[in-house]
């Protein structure tokens, strides 16, 4: 999987960013993806995701999290569509927007390291863009059950 990474707040080492490339990379193999695969990660401050967050989200407040799902198809939209085998493009997920300040914030507020946070949002957002969620309790049960799955198995425990 081809990810791109992106930190604006230019506080984050080339390891901490390997790392949270493996976990995603450990991820899309748990989930059995299918390459070539694309998709970004942003790290941001609070400022930023809150700019975000309003005028896409309708939420005037900054969160830890969002995720664009490329293959979801907003209303008014028609999917473009391949036959099995057909695609000449790589399947491209999405874009993670990730603020570094609100993980710090939650990880002392949750009790465990800044790096068990980030890799959790980075998780979080990458099952989001492959078409889970949390909205019903069905869907929240199936979600959070993989997503403590990943994070167990990679290593990342709280």
């Amino acid at each position: 999987m081809d990810i791109t990474f992106v930190d604006e707040t230019n506080g984050l080492t080339k390891d901490k960013i390997r790392d949270i490339e493996d976990l995603l990379q450990f991820a899309a193999k748990h989930l059995e993806l299918v390459e070539p695969i694309e998709m970004s990660v942003t790290f941001m401050d609070n400022a930023t995701i809150q700019e975000i967050n309003r005028d896409y989200r309708g939420k005037d407040a900054p969160t830890d999290v969002i995720s664009f799902a490329l293959e979801e198809t907003g209303e008014g939209e028609v999917p473009v569509v391949f036959e099995a085998g057909d695609n000449p493009f790589p399947r491209e997920l999405g874009d993670l927007m990730i603020s570094v300040e609100r993980a710090k914030e939650q990880a002392e507020e949750y009790g465990h390291s800044f790096e068990r946070e980030l890799g959790f949002l980075a998780l979080h957002g990458f099952l989001h863009i492959n078409g889970y969620d949390h909205m019903t309790p069905e869907d929240e049960k199936e979600m959070f059950t993989l997503q403590k799955e990943i994070l167990d198995a990679y290593g990342l425990k709280r």
